[in-house]
């Protein structure tokens, strides 16, 4: 089974929670997929991030062709966890991927901050939405000092303000069996 779902939000909304809680609930199914996380992949196309509009565009084609030609290549599902903040970026991934679906994890800004301040993860630099606001990201940051372009019609929404990793991932599965179903 290949399909492609990316999984989309502020940063801090809980993206990487909600995509491990998936990748259980797929597994159990014997669904095997592969995630691509915007923050490994990073390290390394560009290891000295700077997060510029430039860099941006660079990182996300770069990580919808690696999507693209996963689903192609293999009968595993992939999902893409990552902000994606401009709607072209996702969009490039549904004209290339005819199996693709996009979810938004919607979360209030405030919750993001306080979230993503206490964030545990080494994969992206501490502390992103402080250091925003105080002018010392680059390119700016999503949902601070650079827009982000919340999906129109999502497949899938889950709000991660009122729902559970889990409950967020079951909601996911339910959209997953009834399109892909074997």
């Amino acid at each position: 089974m290949s399909f492609c779902l990316w999984i989309t939000g502020l940063p801090g909304s809980g993206k990487s929670a909600v995509t491990r809680e998936l990748e259980k609930l797929l597994s159990g199914s014997g669904i095997e997929a592969v995630t691509l996380g915007l923050d490994r992949i990073r390290k390394v196309v560009t290891p000295d991030p700077h997060y510029t509009e430039q860099e941006r565009e660079l990182v996300y084609r770069s990580l919808v062709m690696m999507a693209k030609l996963l689903v192609e290549h293999s009968e595993k599902g992939v999902i893409i966890d990552a902000t994606g903040n401009r709607r072209r970026f996702r969009e490039l991934a549904r004209q290339l991927i005819p199996e693709f679906a996009e979810v938004y994890v919607s979360c209030p800004l405030e919750i993001c901050q306080e979230r993503e301040s206490a964030r545990q993860s080494r994969e992206v630099q501490a502390d992103l939405y402080g250091k925003a606001k105080q002018g010392q990201l680059e390119g700016g940051l999503p949902g601070v000092s650079v827009p982000y372009e919340e999906p129109e019609a999502p497949e899938v929404l889950v709000k991660s303000d009122i729902m559970t990793p889990l409950e967020s991932a079951r909601k996911i599965m339910e959209y997953v069996n009834s399109r892909w179903s074997r």
